[in-house]
């Protein structure tokens, strides 16, 4: 089935949507209901589904929906469990700890996957920042690194990585890509340690004196979850889901039906739900199902108008002009607006028909590395290329962090993510001299820029602008 640039319609309208709504006053109350959202989402969607149905694609909305239900199901397993636990005690709410908050969560992205690390550590981050009034860029940054940049490491990092691994790329392939996660990780923290530095000077004494008093050792509420956070790792490693591919060629045997992976993570949830801490989870973390539910309402939505959008991406590729720094661009900015996963397997499938020696899996290797990079790093520059960004900023707002808006997100990740990824891309996937001294002169800048902007900092707190978002 061929489609037409037009079917790529309804899945702008619902960006739009979730870009512009929130800063409409007319609409912004009423945007902010979820089965308002769910409304939206399933008017979009569903006459793509049915599109589909009608015309013989019974498949590809029953992929799109076995692949939500999949994210969904892993989400709500990870935001159930991580809500059960909570860091006690209180750290200074300092640059360095700050910086090496997101230190950590980066190293934990590539074992626990992005999204087992950022449901993790955003609530003991906002816990730890409470005192503080600047608190919005520290969210951010955990978007950019915790909940994508770090987790290139392993299949188990993020999806896009896991669906490789399924194709034959070897598990311990991507640690080669540590030079590459060293250098994004390792911008991105300096970048950060100098703008929270700057703002933590701006603080009123009044709040760096409370900050100081609060400070307590730390313990851990809920240990139990622990042991269900790795349980939770391990059945997306090992147990399988529905094998909806047997299923499509008629071969599948009674255990291809049963999404053994999925009942596994309901499983622990609802364990964690039961067995867990009360006071640690709906005190202490004033756990509510908002984000979630948010979440799920949104996202029925993008996978269900994502579904033609990807067609005629996969359409259209071909024609594309492909080498290493194009199949970067290609798959980082299409996985910033479309899921990163089925963008991977779009130029993943491409780049095996074109060859090349070394290959893994099929693939040119210095292609496999620029679809890598890109499908992972550029997830953050908006807030549904990867799944946990939304959570995270879900979140972030139900504990009254007034987050920027869609719009104001991508500013955000143009300022600070896109420059140092174009960086990378120059110094690690191009091919060309020039093109490698560029991009280390554009690193040089950046931390230029970070110096200059940790300098500019005031001893005191002084005049600062009404809205928290301008940070």
């Amino acid at each position: 089935m061929q489609t037409q640039w037009w079917g790529i319609i309804p899945f702008v309208v619902m960006l739009g949507c979730i870009a512009v709504a929130p800063l409409v006053e007319a609409v912004s109350g009423l945007w902010e209901r979820q089965r308002v959202q769910l409304l939206v989402s399933l008017v979009l969607g569903v006459p793509v589904a049915v599109w589909f149905l009608a015309a013989g694609e019974g498949m590809a909305v029953a992929h799109s929906m076995v692949e939500y239900a999949q994210f969904i199901i892993l989400l709500l397993a990870l935001f159930v469990v991580s809500g059960g636990i909570y860091l006690t005690g209180d750290l200074r709410a300092s640059p360095r700890t700050n910086t090496t908050f997101l230190g950590v969560g980066a190293v934990l992205a590539s074992i626990i996957g992005t999204t087992g690390a950022a449901m993790l550590l955003i609530r003991p981050l906002l816990n730890t920042n409470a005192q503080r009034r600047w608190r919005v860029h520290t969210v951010v940054f955990c978007i950019f690194v915790v909940a994508n940049c770090g987790g290139l490491l392993t299949p188990l990092g993020d999806p896009p990585l896991f669906l490789g691994m399924l194709r034959g790329v070897p598990f311990l392939w991507t640690l080669r890509l540590v030079p590459e996660w060293l250098f994004v990780n390792g911008l991105l923290l300096v970048t950060y340690w100098a703008l929270d530095h700057k703002l933590y000077a701006q603080e009123s004494p009044k709040a760096r004196a409370w900050d100081r008093s609060a400070v307590a050792p730390l313990g851990v509420e809920g240990r139990i979850h622990l042991l269900y956070l790795v349980v939770v790792v391990a059945a997306v490693a090992l147990a399988p889901s529905i094998d909806l591919h047997a299923i499509e060629e008629g071969h599948a045997g009674v255990a291809a039906w049963v999404p053994w992976r999925e009942l596994v993570l309901l499983g622990v949830a609802a364990l964690s739900i039961y067995t867990g801490d009360k006071r640690a989870r709906w005190v202490h973390n004033t756990f509510r199902w908002g984000p979630i539910l948010e979440v799920a309402a949104l996202f029925v939505g993008i996978f269900l108008t994502m579904i033609p959008a990807l067609r005629y991406l996969a359409q259209v590729a071909p024609s594309l002009p492909l080498n290493e720094l194009t199949f970067f661009f290609f798959t980082g900015g299409l996985s910033s607006v479309l899921d990163n996963a089925p963008t991977y397997l779009t130029f993943f499938e491409m780049a095996q028909q074109l060859g090349g020696e070394p290959a893994v899996a099929g693939v040119y290797e210095p292609y496999l590395v620029a679809i890598s990079t890109g499908a992972v790093f550029c997830g953050a520059v908006t807030y549904i290329g990867n799944g946990p960004n939304f959570m995270v900023k879900a979140v972030a707002d139900s504990a009254g962090v007034l987050m920027p808006s869609f719009g104001g997100y991508i500013v955000a990740a143009f300022t600070y993510l896109v420059p140092t990824l174009v960086a990378m891309a120059l110094v690690f996937v191009a091919t060309t001299t020039v093109a490698h001294l560029v991009g280390i002169a554009l690193a040089a800048l950046l931390l230029v820029r970070a110096v200059w902007v940790a300098s500019r900092h005031r001893n005191s707190g002084g005049p600062r602008p009404a809205d928290p978002r301008r940070e």
